[in-house]
């Protein structure tokens, strides 16, 4: 998810225009799958310097840990430090963070929370990269390990998780640290790993921290118009006239687009570097940065994703709103895109297609095992509407890799049906925590299971908020909700530390 990508982990999954262009509708809405926000882990991991010191290193994985087949292997990236870890002597215990969809660089500069916290702890801090993402690639290269289906079968969630326990348990080996706690720590999709790896592996760690992690966005356990419901509301609790203005704008593109000479006048209208070769592709454009924008609507200025001011969304809508009387719907839109595409006013022109390529590893993913249904209502949703429509996602799976996605794998490996009873039967040492603008909280977990599977819901809170790192610009809802977590996490440790004791009296 990552958090990627968060690929968390990166998301677009596209909306329709149902009422004009039937065709282009029915793709648009098959033409990205959803996506969290990892897509901008390698563009920014080149030039960003690094906030917290590690070590790089390399562990040799397996390519398949379900069989026994004499596959190749491949150089798993993780990132580590012990700068502040007290050792095995003392349980210094270990802090893993579940790397996403993309460059494990960028999640660990972006999740300054785990590396603020582990002096006080006396903790190592891991960071072992997702496989197929990154710098840890299979079969030696990205062209090869995602050549088709036979090469990408082995990127799934399960070897992930599989990697994250076999590099630990070898770390733990090699350090002399065999009864060292391990915490989990993930954010997105990260953050979905790091629940599920507590659930399938209690014994590998002690408690995990899921930062938005929508491990309900399956099958039909929350409702599919959930997300761009949560999307829409942000933008309808500024200025329910910026709201229309959006809905009203995708009516505006298509006829525009289908009159002599518009969709040169739709190029020129958004600054567009090249020539726009279908309104699909500006549809995409502004969904994309509408939806990243719900997600990064933090109280401060951020560069997580771009350059943004705070409360990003309160901004595009003054913009929106604010053109003068005369002011085409156009021109409303934009003025309001602009602050999250260009809010330091440096780009001369908009390039719309950042994967000319195709290669997200997110996308295959989600034509495998990470289906996730999503679809728009009419009244509620300032997208047009469109309905999920299983029949042709398939269709388009099978096309783009030559399979059929599985939409009931994740819930039958991970369970998500009647999750409140079987989390308080089966699971512990879990910490849910969401932010209701986030509009992957919609699928996450929002009440407490039990004493120690809790949900820490923040009304104000975004993507991930609590991961990041902190500021002097931090709400004071967001500090008390760090300490909540910090103190969750001492109890798991100190009873973990009980229990060996216990054990060892004996």
């Amino acid at each position: 998810m990552g958090e990627h990508g968060l690929s968390l982990s990166s998301l677009v999954f596209t909306v329709a225009i149902i009422i004009v262009v039937s065709y282009s509708a029915q793709s648009l809405a098959l033409k990205h799958s959803p996506r969290f926000l990892a897509k901008f882990a390698a563009r920014q991991t080149q030039s960003a310097e690094p906030q917290f010191q590690y070590e790089t290193r390399y562990f040799q994985q397996r390519l398949d840990h379900f069989s026994f087949s004499e596959l190749p292997t491949f150089q798993q990236r993780y990132l580590i430090s012990t700068e502040y870890w007290v050792g095995p002597q003392r349980l210094g215990p270990i802090f893993l963070y579940c790397g996403n969809e993309g460059d494990i660089e960028w999640f660990a500069q972006n999740t300054g929370f785990v590396w603020e916290i582990a002096p006080q702890f006396g903790a190592m801090v891991v960071f072992p990269e997702h496989r197929y993402y990154g710098e840890s690639l299979p079969y030696g290269s990205a062209k090869e390990a995602y050549k088709n289906a036979t090469t990408l079968s082995y990127l799934t969630a399960e070897q992930a998780l599989a990697d994250f326990s076999v590099l630990v348990t070898d770390l733990k080996q090699n350090f002399s640290a065999k009864d060292c706690p391990v915490v989990l720590f993930g954010g997105s999709y990260g953050g979905m790993l790091a629940a599920w790896m507590r659930l399938k592996y209690p014994h590998i760690a002690v408690g995990a921290l899921a930062s938005s992690a929508p491990i309900l966005q399956f099958e039909d356990i929350v409702p599919p118009e959930t997300f761009y419901d949560i999307v829409s509301n942000n933008f309808k609790r500024e200025s329910f006239s910026c709201f229309n203005y959006i809905k009203q704008s995708w009516d505006e593109i298509s006829s525009t687009g289908q009159t002599n000479n518009g969709l040169e006048r739709l190029t020129k209208t958004f600054g567009l570097c090249q020539k726009l070769k279908s309104t699909v592709d500006l549809y995409d454009w502004l969904e994309s940065a509408y939806s990243y924008l719900a997600m990064v609507n933090y109280p401060y200025p951020s560069e997580f994703l771009m350059t943004l001011p705070g409360h990003p969304i309160r901004e595009v809508c003054k913009r929106i709103d604010g053109g003068p009387s005369g002011t085409s719907i156009l021109e409303r839109i934009y003025q309001g895109v602009n602050v999250y595409y260009n809010y330091t006013g440096e780009a001369k022109c908009f390039e719309l297609d950042d994967d000319p390529h195709g290669m997200s590893g997110w996308n295959w993913q989600a034509c495998t095992e990470m289906v996730m249904p999503m679809s728009c209502n009419q009244e509620s949703c300032m997208f047009p509407p469109y309905e999920y429509n299983y029949t042709s996602f398939q269709e388009e799976c099978l096309s783009d890799y030559g399979v059929k996605p599985r939409p009931k794998w994740i819930t039958t490996e991970f369970g998500g049906h009647d999750i409140h009873a079987n989390l308080k039967k089966f699971g512990s040492n879990i910490i849910f925590s969401n932010g209701l603008l986030d509009p992957w909280s919609g699928g996450s977990v929002l009440q407490n299971i039990s004493e120690s599977v809790v949900s820490l819901v923040t009304k104000e809170g975004a993507h991930h908020i609590d991961l990041r790192p902190s500021t002097q610009n931090d709400p004071d809802w967001l500090e008390e909700q760090r300490k909540t977590e910090i103190k969750l996490i001492e109890g798991w440790i100190s009873d973990y530390h009980k229990k060996n004791k216990a054990i060892f009296d004996m």
